[in-house]
């Protein structure tokens, strides 16, 4: 029998990272899995390369738009993925893979994100609605100066920040309708508006 003891081979299982990492390659800040839906941040500076990337990608093919929402993390005291003050976060749908991602940038107050408009038409509006209620703003799809998209055009302010407060005024909205203040209204149950029973009455507020 031989003194030297015979050395053990060790198999090292390599786990490859999703096709879409390996595709953005260093444009990739962080890859993020939770409850099954696949997370990249990036830097909003790389935000439309990697956008283009997974568009026009013969393996990737996410060329279906879904939305774009925004968060404000300000008052946020756990651990993030990304550290400015709010993320926008796109929501894509490859066809070619059956599977959706969420790619995701962060901005902080005062600073601008380039708008995807150009390589996603129905990018324009969503982001629009997060420049209106978070004052995010989007380089080349910004507002109107004195026009807001989703609010009356006096509203001061941007609603879903989080220092915003709940406030008890009506809301003048176009051709002098008025909605409920916060106040007012509690939340309906489920199949019901806060007029009543869906469908039921004439919901205009008049």
């Amino acid at each position: 029998m031989s003194d030297t003891p015979e050395t053990a081979m060790e198999t090292v299982e390599t786990i490859a990272p999703p096709v879409e990492v390996a595709a953005l390659g260093d444009l990739v800040l962080k890859s993020v899995e939770k409850g099954g839906d696949l997370y990249i941040c990036v830097l909003k500076e790389n935000l439309l390369s990697a956008l283009k990337t997974l568009k026009e990608s013969a393996d990737l093919q996410y060329t279906f738009f879904s939305e774009c929402v925004g968060v404000d993390y300000s008052a946020w005291t756990h651990e993030r993925d990304l550290d400015g003050r709010f993320e926008v976060v796109y929501n894509l749908l490859s066809i070619h893979l059956n599977r959706r991602i969420f790619l995701k940038t962060s901005v902080n107050d005062g600073e601008a994100i380039p708008t995807a408009k150009h390589l996603f038409l129905g990018a324009e509006y969503p982001e629009k609605e997060v420049g209106d209620m978070f004052g995010i703003r989007f380089e080349g799809n910004e507002l109107t100066p004195g026009i807001r998209f989703m609010l009356p055009d006096d509203w001061v302010g941007f609603p879903l920040r989080k220092e915003y407060p709940l406030g008890g005024d009506e809301v003048l909205f176009d051709l002098g309708d008025r909605g409920p203040s916060v106040e007012e209204r509690q939340s309906p149950h489920a199949g019901e508006s806060f007029e009543g029973k869906t469908g039921s009455q004439d919901i205009s507020g008049r």
